[in-house]
């Protein structure tokens, strides 16, 4: 028998509105808002920004805020610490389960929890820390490789793809603490499916704009094509702090008309410039899933990415849904194929869309909610939920 859950708090360093959020604050907005819909009390503990109000009520989920970029976690554990004892902002707020969602640093929430704590890990981030600088990019991996594993040695652990928890593995977690809870799927407005393709060749990418994020192969891509397909066209989706130096990449490779940067759009926006285009690429150094590879896919619109980012391995059924590539040259040669071959890129297409189908919020959280009892009751889980 599972434990019922009747309270969850969320910590996560960002939310949904936040400038910077992206995949990782959409799967825990999504599934706290499906829980609670079911009846669950569900509290988001987060970081401030510009513009947002310190308490807020977004989908039935209860958004506390304070801090900021790195404060966010001193300013959490704080208010874990007080609201044992009735002080402070999650004074009212009593926990039978708290996720703590790892973007490279966990809140540590165990600290306050002890073994109701879980630890949520969309992938490992060896590889994106040296953009925090050299010392920060130690200091941060070094507490991820090294003493979130110890720390969290008898924790539950969530993540959102089977590479994913292998990463984790890697670094000396249990196998048998890991749970596999996939990312669900908003459905694209019906509207949107019926838009007309574009007659000549456009390419997506969906994406925030960050470095890990590697938009400047797409960029590069598109003037190698151009030398052959002088119409192709690309249209980045998303916004972030790195989109002034894609911008200048743009322009200096002499590209500025063939690229269309939409910045941050809303989602009926997203999903018109989706069905217009014919192919997707992601050309991450890292994904834990690869979200907009199934909001592609809704469209029949198969993803292009690299086999080494890992999660894109799960997401992304090699030669029937899309291409994993190893290298630039394999995106290059995988793009143009596509581009020029009508029916191979329908196929893959058409099977992209029957497999987005599988996909749901309700049915992440009812995965979720599976793991979140069994924790409650005192059990772990591992494997696909």
């Amino acid at each position: 028998m599972s434990a019922p859950v009747n309270s969850v708090l969320l910590l996560c360093w960002r939310d949904t509105g936040h400038p910077q959020g992206g995949g990782s604050e959409t799967y825990l907005q999504r599934i706290g808002a499906q829980l609670a819909e079911s009846g669950v009390d569900v509290t988001l503990r987060t970081a401030r920004y510009d513009g947002a109000a310190r308490r807020d009520l977004v989908d039935g989920v209860h958004v506390s805020r304070g801090g900021g970029r790195y404060t966010v976690y001193i300013f959490a554990m704080v208010a874990m610490l007080a609201a044992r004892i009735g002080l402070g902002p999650l004074r009212r707020v009593r926990p039978d389960v708290v996720i703590d969602t790892q973007n490279g640093v966990p809140f540590l929430a165990r600290l306050a929890y002890g073994r109701r704590a879980v630890v949520l890990v969309h992938h490992c981030h060896r590889e994106q820390w040296p953009v925090a600088g050299w010392l920060m990019s130690r200091v941060g991996w070094f507490v991820e490789s090294r003493v979130s594993p110890r720390a969290h040695r008898r924790n539950q652990y969530v993540t959102v793809s089977l590479p994913s928890a292998r990463d984790l593995a890697d670094l000396g977690v249990n196998p048998r603490h890991v749970a596999v809870v996939r990312n669900g799927l908003d459905e694209a407005p019906a509207a949107t499916l019926t838009t007309a393709r574009s007659d000549t060749p456009r390419i997506a990418v969906l994406s925030r704009l960050v470095p890990h994020k590697q938009i400047e192969h797409a960029l590069d891509l598109v003037a190698e094509l151009r030398t052959t397909l002088r119409d192709v066209h690309l249209d980045v989706i998303g916004g972030g702090w790195w989109a002034q130096p894609l911008v200048e990449r743009a322009e200096l490779l002499g590209i500025a008309d063939a690229v269309t940067f939409h910045g941050h759009i809303d989602d009926y926006a997203k999903h018109e410039v989706l069905q217009r285009c014919w192919v997707h690429l992601l050309p991450s150094q890292k994904e834990g899933w690869g979200l907009a590879v199934t909001e592609a896919a809704q469209h029949a619109v198969p993803t292009i990415g690299y086999r080494t980012s890992g999660g894109l391995t799960d997401s992304i059924v090699d030669g029937v849904t899309g291409v994993l590539v190893d290298d630039h040259a394999g995106l290059v040669d995988a793009t143009r194929e596509l581009l020029t071959d009508r029916v191979l890129r329908e196929q893959l297409g058409a099977k992209a869309q029957v497999r987005s189908l599988e996909f749901s919020w309700r049915m992440s959280a009812d995965a979720m909610r599976d793991v979140l009892e069994s924790v409650a009751r005192g059990d772990r889980v591992s494997g696909v939920v």
